[in-house]
């Protein structure tokens, strides 16, 4: 099949946003005759991805686009391309108002306490400066902000007295609304602090599960309870979760945080009990941290579900390869696997991957292609991160490979009975296809280790 007919062309300056391009990517591949193709800005990754799949890219920019086919028609392909993307939505263009061309612009046109930021990285940090001048809380989906400006941008929210969720900020939830990444949660009595989307993800499904629902998720971004940030916005975060008379507990995540940021943050006074899960050696991990606040307020734990393998991997396991989404549940998986030596753990979620490409949670090309390269002694162990936002079928995507894989597959399914993806629909077409399925994080871990 290698040997059809392919080609490649680089449309210069030519922008389109990762979610799109995966989208027709997807497309393209589904078409008749098409082998394979790929549709994607020129970043450093994705031109090493399209040689990697034997296609020969000239020379380009990342902000260059690059549409490579190999079709028995590839003038067909790259015609239904250009044509899905010209079909694509931009901002703006379903309306015939002029849209506002800056933050705080946009607030002055109604009321609004709270601006989402997602943008490329090297603009975020002036919108979100835009709404704390504005005097606006901001989230910041955005990655690619440099620290420096950071802390500059929560130091002057502290001056403003609004609260900056990021940057890197991939969940929140404010009073039931889900921004970015969110699962569907039960209203309740628990707020939570995050310096981590998917360990909030993880803690509140579990505290879901067990029928106790949230009040608020406020993530501060993944930097922010270290040594350069100093936990501004966790600080913030809890004094508001604090004031907060709908919560009755707080839940602090992190992965492992600066100590001497969290002794500054343990030596806040608040009236409201907190439960901290700062991973690291000796601490909590998520799960034992979600039955902790659920002893705290007098709640039972439950069993965690499980869903157990039909099959087994064809050879006796060696190692253990993380194929994670999602950072905090990488680290958090590594740590309780005890992987080591015998263990290789990536996070595709890290910026070192989405830039120029949709996330993980979203788009599953490069964990499809890691699986493809997974070996019988191995187990692979990953994550399949629900709710809105999310890759709306992920089982479509990955359910195959895991088949087709000679491995040993563990998966940790984070997600809620509300979710759209319907969980127990997931957790079978992963465990059909021979995977082990574990609705708690640790757990997974834990049993990818005891197959070594």
């Amino acid at each position: 099949m290698n040997g059809l007919p392919q080609a490649v062309l680089v449309r210069r300056g030519t922008y389109h946003d990762s979610v799109t391009l995966m989208r027709v990517s997807r497309a393209l591949s589904e078409l008749p005759g098409v082998h394979a193709a790929m549709v994607a800005m020129a970043t450093e990754l994705n031109v090493s991805i399209l040689r990697e799949m034997g296609f020969g890219v000239p020379e380009a920019e990342p902000g260059d686009l690059v549409i490579a086919v190999r079709a028995r028609d590839t003038d067909a392909a790259v015609e239904e391309a250009d044509r899905q993307l010209t079909a694509a939505p931009r901002p703006g263009e379903t309306s015939d108002e002029q849209p506002p061309l800056t933050t705080r612009s946009a607030a002055a046109r109604g009321p609004a306490d709270l601006v989402l930021v997602s943008t490329p990285g090297e603009y975020a940090f002036f919108e979100a400066l835009d709404a704390v001048e504005a005097g606006l809380n901001v989230m910041i989906f955005s990655d690619g902000v440099p620290v420096e400006r950071e802390r500059l941008l929560k130091e002057w929210a502290e001056a403003k007295d609004v609260l900056v969720m990021g940057p890197d900020c991939g969940t929140s939830v404010i009073a039931g609304a889900g921004l970015g990444f969110a699962n569907v949660l039960t209203p309740g009595p628990v707020g939570v602090v995050a310096a981590s989307g998917t360990g909030a993800q993880q803690v509140t499904c579990l505290l879901d599960r067990a029928g106790t629902g949230v009040s608020h998720v406020l993530g501060v971004g993944g930097r922010d309870l270290s040594a350069e940030v100093g936990g501004l916005s966790a600080r913030r975060a809890l004094r508001l979760l604090d004031d907060d008379p709908g919560t009755e507990l707080i839940v602090l995540i992190s992965k492992p945080p600066a100590p001497e940021v969290a002794r500054a943050i343990e030596e806040l006074p608040l009236r409201t009990p907190v439960v901290r899960a700062l991973l690291g050696p000796g601490a909590p991990d998520l799960t034992e941290a979600a039955e902790q606040a659920l002893r705290a307020l007098g709640r039972p734990v439950p069993e965690w579900p499980s869903w157990p393998a039909w099959r087994g991997g064809r050879a006796t396991p060696e190692r253990i390869k993380g194929l994670y989404a999602g950072g905090t549940l990488s680290v958090e998986a590594a740590a309780v696997a005890g992987a080591g030596d015998s263990g290789d753990f990536v996070d595709f979620g890290d910026d070192a991957y989405t830039r120029g490409r949709a996330h993980p949670m979203i788009d599953p090309a490069l964990r499809v292609e890691a699986l493809g390269r997974a070996e019988a002694t191995d187990v692979v162990l990953m994550d399949v991160v629900l709710g809105h936002g999310a890759d709306p079928d992920p089982a479509a995507s990955l359910a195959h490979p895991i088949a087709r894989s000679p491995a040993t597959v563990v998966v940790a399914l984070i997600g809620t009975e509300g979710d759209p993806q319907d969980l127990h629909r997931q957790a079978g077409a992963f465990r059909e296809a021979g995977a082990a399925v574990f609705l708690s994080n640790a757990q997974a871990a834990r049993h990818a280790r005891s197959l070594l």
